[in-house]
């Protein structure tokens, strides 16, 4: 038996923390109980590394990672978009036998294939399967041949890079992994596609939930810190050929992250902010995702509350293919473990997506 928990725990805070099981939050059926059965570290104590005992220890130790990480892709290649955009994939795995199995990788706001490659090694290793890190618009020095650049992704474009890697692996079961942004872009394409998902099964990491509010809940620090990130990466390089659009002054002096969201509408395409937002919130479509979902949040997460999920806890007990996973630290995207500093996280992806992959289609419905 296993344990549905009925409530969210308030944020933690960052004083050392007596290390705990993972809460479980999902409806109690014989599908989601063999997932959980299978999965030991549901059933363990989460003991996060010892010299990263809080939540800002273990985000400072990932971007140390993310900046020194050596090249470990074996192909990179551009994608031109059916409206000239520029994409990109990045592989590794990518001479495994045709019926290997891919795990598609989502990444974070600012995110390109060095500061995903963490996860995205992990995941090969874990499951010996080929990874494909799917890059957006304007990310890894990408050119920007379209004026038109969405912080939380586009779903078209999802699509059609999901098309390409389908056509080119016919025989490969496809698996999705979000981190953080990178999770709503992947409930977004799930939602939208129902049961047209090009995607077998999914897993949401960091997930930040209602684009709408989950900025309004960010730690001060981090929303400084990542706006001004926004800014360096996407906004400046490109202020030549969106400096014509009404709200570029707007955007170019935005100090959080609500407020360059509320600024963005245009950068990214549209014509006002309130046909961006249900565009882009994932939370609108949530219900209509078909296939099965593992989701893990952090209750010390810094960056995405653990408190953004409350309003959908009724909904996902309501779904019988949705599992939700908290635990008490591991911080936003990171859950080191061990001496070594090793991805729980990972493990967890790579176990629960080897499960379903052993699972027969017809029990996932």
């Amino acid at each position: 038996m296993f344990v549905v928990q009925t409530c969210l725990p308030e944020s933690t805070n960052q004083q050392r923390i007596r290390p705990q099981k993972p809460r479980i939050y999902c409806q109690d059926n014989s599908h989601n109980r063999q997932i959980i059965r299978s999965l030991d570290q549901l059933h363990q104590i989460f003991r996060p590394t010892p010299w990263l005992f809080n939540s800002h220890l273990q985000l400072m130790f990932l971007s140390a990672r993310k900046n020194n990480a050596a090249q470990a892709y074996d192909h990179i290649e551009q994608l031109t978009m059916s409206d000239g955009g520029q994409t990109a994939l990045a592989w590794v795995g990518y001479e495994l036998p045709p019926t290997t199995p891919t795990i598609v990788v989502l990444h974070t706001l600012t995110g390109s294939p060095q500061s995903m490659q963490e996860l995205v090694v992990d995941l090969h290793n874990t499951t010996g399967w080929r990874v494909v890190l799917c890059v957006r618009r304007g990310h890894a020095d990408l050119p920007l041949t379209q004026p038109q650049f969405n912080i939380f992704g586009s779903v078209t474009d999802l699509h059609e890079q999901l098309g390409i890697i389908h056509t080119r692996l016919p025989e490969s079961a496809l698996y999705g992994v979000g981190s953080s942004a990178g999770s709503g872009l992947l409930v977004r394409y799930l939602g939208t596609m129902g049961e047209k998902s090009l995607l077998r099964a999914g897993f949401a990491y960091s997930p930040g939930y209602n684009t709408d509010t989950g900025f309004d809940h960010i730690q001060p620090f981090y929303s400084r810190y990542m706006t001004k990130k926004l800014l360096r990466k996407f906004v400046e390089p490109h202020a030549k050929s969106i400096a014509h659009l009404p709200t570029f002054s707007h955007l170019r002096k935005a100090q959080s992250l609500s407020e360059f969201s509320r600024h963005a509408f245009e950068f990214a395409g549209y014509s006002s902010h309130a046909e961006y937002a249900h565009d882009i919130n994932p939370m609108l479509v949530f219900k209509q995702i078909h296939i099965p979902m593992m989701i893990l949040n952090a209750e010390d997460d810094p960056v995405c509350n653990i408190q953004n999920a409350a309003p959908y806890l009724d909904s996902m007990r309501k779904m019988p293919n949705v599992i939700l996973v908290t635990t008490a630290q591991g911080s936003h995207c990171a859950h080191y473990e061990g001496w070594r500093a090793k991805s729980w996280a990972a493990r967890l992806i790579g176990q629960y997506l080897k499960t379903m992959h052993k699972m027969p289609l017809q029990s996932l419905e």
